[in-house]
């Protein structure tokens, strides 16, 4: 699809925000010395974060955009070339009118999959943050898209570059812990349900309807504009410790290192009752995922890894570094980065490097889509266990509840008209 096709489904799939008329340029595939022209829709806490830490080796920051557009000025201000780059309220302007080659989706999850996937039709390669889902469905939609676009999408899992998580998650996929029974991760939280509450002032600057997207057009309250990863209808827990907060490195690392990135659990059940309760998931292989009690309690465990327990030995892979029993397991591990935000720097530039990378090659990156799809789908298995309350059965290659019907209707969401996903 060219951007021409892309200004016509856009229009059929987006009321009431029609992409004007005039679409330019093609599929941009950027030569080895060409500089890649960035845009980034999304610059509230994460996207700030990169555009203020990050240097994007070969490549250009030319546009931003943002539903709340002060941000886009706000954040303007940490780079040099800032003032001028063109800032937009509506993403969709910006897809329409600068000759982009990829974009940086930093955006409410809610809003992150009917993105990624303009963009794609637009002809762009696509860094998705994570999750990259609200559901399964838009999960797999994603995938759908960036397969028939034939587009790069990078998940935002950034320890799948990282030189000793991919060390040592390549150690237990090779055996060096003998078969793998249990894995252990934290028993991350899951969201919290919205009670209507009365309108509060809008701020200047907001489209608020831009902003709901596919939910429901709510009365403005703040703690639903700022606070919005704590509400299931715009995520799944993505607070530290939610489940699609922290939870999403976590279960990724576990899908990397027990070599299922194209499949996932195929049992699930909950350990207790109630709203927060563990979690506990069985592998076709017999391995046993176990989400127990919250990392924070104890300190020999990390809460962005996990604890891979096989027959010859124990690896607790963090965000990193990794430990190991036997010692003879450390035996050529990579040097730890630095600990705090010059490390989390570190990690966020080996994933974009990779995505820059991956742009100019024309090769699938470190976190492809399908790897993120099935690692954000373990998130939602967890809470929608937790919301049915009984043990289920997954079909991986379905990916259905086998007979459940009550539980395989979570695994997507009605959408506000005017934000339906294209059929890809």
């Amino acid at each position: 699809m060219n951007r021409r096709e892309f200004l016509a489904a856009a229009g059929a799939i987006s009321l009431p925000y029609v992409v004007p008329c005039r679409v330019v340029g093609a599929v941009g595939k950027p030569g080895a010395n060409d500089r890649i022209r960035l845009g980034f829709i999304g610059v509230g806490n994460r996207g700030r974060w990169l555009i203020s830490t990050q240097e994007f080796p070969g490549a250009d920051i030319v546009a931003v955009a943002d539903c709340f557009l002060p941000r886009c000025y706000e954040v303007a201000k940490l780079r040099e070339a800032g003032e001028k780059w063109t800032k937009y309220q509506d993403y969709r302007k910006m897809l329409e009118k600068e000759k982009l080659d990829a974009v940086f989706v930093e955006t409410t999850t809610h809003a992150r999959a009917l993105v990624c996937i303009h963009a794609m039709q637009a002809g762009l390669d696509v860094y998705a943050e994570k999750p990259i889902s609200l559901t399964v469905a838009e999960g797999r939609m994603l995938v759908n898209a960036v397969r028939k676009y034939d587009r790069i999408l990078q998940t935002g899992t950034q320890q799948r570059s990282i030189p000793s998580n991919i060390y040592a998650s390549r150690l237990v996929r090779e055996g060096a812990l003998g078969k793998v029974h249990t894995v252990i991760v934290c028993n991350f939280e899951g969201p919290r349900r919205w009670a209507p509450n009365p309108a509060e002032p809008m701020p200047d600057g907001l489209d608020w309807d831009q902003w709901c997207n596919q939910t429901e057009l709510r009365p403005y309250r703040k703690e639903l504009h700022i606070g919005w990863e704590t509400w299931w209808d715009y995520d799944g827990g993505g607070r530290s410790w939610g489940v699609t907060g922290w939870g999403t490195h976590s279960l990724d690392q576990v899908q990397c290192a027990l070599g299922t990135d194209e499949t996932g659990p195929v049992e699930i059940w909950p350990e207790e009752f109630g709203p927060q309760c563990r979690i506990s998931m069985r592998y076709a292989g017999g391995t046993i995922l176990r989400l127990e009690d919250p990392i924070r309690k104890d300190p020999a465990r990390s809460q962005l890894g996990a604890i891979f327990v096989g027959d010859e030995g124990m690896i607790e892979i963090k965000r990193g570094s990794y430990t190991a029993e036997p010692q003879e397991l450390l035996k050529g591990a990579p040097g730890a980065p630095p600990e705090g935000p010059e490390g989390e720097k570190m990690f966020d530039a080996y994933h974009i490097q990779n995505f820059l990378d991956c742009i100019r090659a024309r090769k699938e990156p470190n976190a492809d889509v399908e790897i993120g799809h099935r690692s954000t789908t373990v998130c939602h298995l967890a809470n929608i266990c937790r919301e049915v309350g009984r043990k289920l059965r997954w079909d991986p290659v379905t990916e259905r509840f086998t007979g459940d019907d009550e539980a395989s209707a979570l695994l997507s969401r009605q959408r506000r008209k005017g934000y339906e996903l294209p059929n890809v």
